[in-house]
């Protein structure tokens, strides 16, 4: 699996964990913080150390620094990375999956809102791996992902829809081939505030973590920053305070739809993280604040659904493509608009 490649896997927020907490002893003489973590941490070069540094994961007293910074008596050295400590092994979970499709290569599940994808910080159980661990003695996991067997691509944990699952080392290196290269199909149905000025259109943006706060992902349009990021969307239909569009992706970056529409000034409808969870568009009367609380109740979550999948099958050749219906909660609310609408 190439870098670029692993780059792809990046569709589920990702946090920075602590692995490793240094106090400087009183008597430390000043020494350059990469030799320092490079003498102290088993399997630490010094080169990778530098790039932890250059990257921003590493911390003394709480700031970034450079390799140049020299080591303080009583100064707290924190080293952060993306994957959670290991605290425990993969638990193997009797969970109900949805299985919509299955072979011996792989296996397509409709993940419902709600479902963590993979064991993490907070998250041990529960998780979609934890049943997958459960139904499959042997899955692949791709290079830099340990803990997330058979995984290939995430939805977050309060988006529904399809995942591909690969049950062996070739269709897990098949697969990732195939995001890379752009040519899966995926489609996503979202509700967000407001009526697109166009019908359809595409969003060119890199996207990387806010400065503000990490758990939130900003667009940076100029590219100076983050990963380039490609989303094309088009209007389904139109219900005045919000819209129902369709997203095809071209590239998997964290929070990507959600990140871009909150960009183009359309938030996703109850998405509290990017400010859909406030009225957006309308009136101020008590009716409707009463009715758009209503819905927000009927769907306590982001509207997005993975709606469809479409890609090669790695052993056969043969054209696979997979569709969902909207789940209850969204197209509840989805209907609850169209009435809405007709009516007033």
């Amino acid at each position: 699996m190439n870098k670029q490649a692993e780059e792809d896997f990046d569709e589920e927020e990702v946090e920075l964990y602590e692995h490793y907490r240094i106090v400087i002893d009183k008597g430390q003489t000043a020494t350059r913080i990469d030799k320092f973590i490079t003498e102290k941490i088993a399997n630490a070069s010094r080169n990778k150390v530098q790039q932890a540094i250059d990257s921003g994961t590493i911390l003394v007293n709480g700031q970034s620094i450079k390799a140049n910074y020299k080591v303080k008596p009583n100064d707290e050295i924190k080293v952060m990375l993306t994957m959670p400590p290991r605290e425990t092994e993969v638990l193997a979970e009797d969970l109900p999956l949805d299985i919509v499709f299955e072979d011996s290569d792989l296996m397509i599940v409709n993940k419902p809102a709600g479902m963590v994808v993979h064991p993490a910080h907070g998250n041990w159980t529960g998780t979609l791996v934890n049943g997958l661990v459960y139904h499959f003695e042997h899955l692949p996991e791709m290079k830099g992902n340990v803990g997330r067997p058979g995984l290939v691509h995430r939805i977050d944990k309060d988006t529904s829809g399809l995942l591909v699952i690969a049950k062996n080392e070739e269709t897990i290196t098949h697969l990732a081939a195939q995001f890379f290269h752009h040519t899966i199909e995926r489609t996503y149905l979202a509700l967000i505030w407001g009526e697109p000025e166009a019908d359809e259109g595409t969003i060119r943006g890199h996207i990387g973590r806010s400065a503000k706060d990490r758990k939130v992902m900003d667009v940076f349009p100029d590219g100076d920053q983050g990963k380039h990021a490609v989303t094309h969307w088009k209007v389904i239909k139109r219900l005045r305070y919000v819209s129902l569009i369709q997203c095809n992706l071209e590239t998997g970056r964290t929070h990507q739809i959600r990140a871009h529409m909150k960009y183009l000034g359309h938030p996703l409808f109850n998405d509290a993280m990017y400010g859909g969870d406030k009225i957006r568009k309308g009136t101020q009367f008590s009716k409707y604040k009463a009715f758009v609380q209503n819905c927000f109740q009927m769907l306590p979550r982001q509207a997005l659904h993975a709606k469809s999948l479409g890609f090669i099958h790695p052993k056969t050749s043969e054209k696979l493509f997979f569709d969902s219906e909207l789940p209850e909660d969204f197209q509840g609310v989805l209907e609850k608009w169209e009435g809405y609408v007709t009516t007033e």
